[in-house]
C-alpha cells in the first residue's frame, strides 16, 4: 500500500482558505479511505521560510509529496475529479466497480 504524504499551502483564515481544507479532508476521507494519508496545513503568514523553499506563487496549493514523482494543484479543490487526476488517484467508485 502506498503511503500519501500531503501539504497544503494556505494563506491565512479566508473563506477559500477554509474551503481547500474542507475539501481536503472530504476527499481524504471519501477517496483516499483505508489509504496511509498524511495532511499538513501550512499557513504560509506563519511559515514563509516553507513557501518559500517550495517556490509556493498562489494559495491554495496541495503538493503531493509521496509516492514520487511529486505533484501540485493550485486552487480550492473543489472539483474532485481534477484533484484526483492531478495526483494521479483513480476515483474510489472506479476502484469498487473493479472488484
Amino acid at each position: 500500500m502506498s503511503k500519501y504524504l500531503l501539504k497544503l499551502f494556505i494563506t491565512g483564515q479566508t473563506l477559500r482558505s477554509a474551503q481547500a481544507i474542507t475539501n481536503l479532508n472530504r476527499i481524504c476521507e471519501k477517496e483516499l479511505a483505508g489509504m496511509d494519508c498524511q495532511v499538513t496545513i501550512i499557513d504560509v503568514l506563519e511559515r514563509p521560510q516553507l513557501a518559500e523553499e517550495e517556490k509556493i506563487l498562489a494559495t491554495p496549493t496541495l503538493i503531493r509529496e509521496l509516492p514520487l514523482p511529486v505533484r501540485r494543484i493550485i486552487g480550492d479543490l473543489s472539483d474532485t475529479k481534477q484533484v484526483l487526476l492531478g495526483l494521479e488517484l483513480p476515483p474510489q467508485s472506479a476502484k469498487r466497480r473493479e472488484q
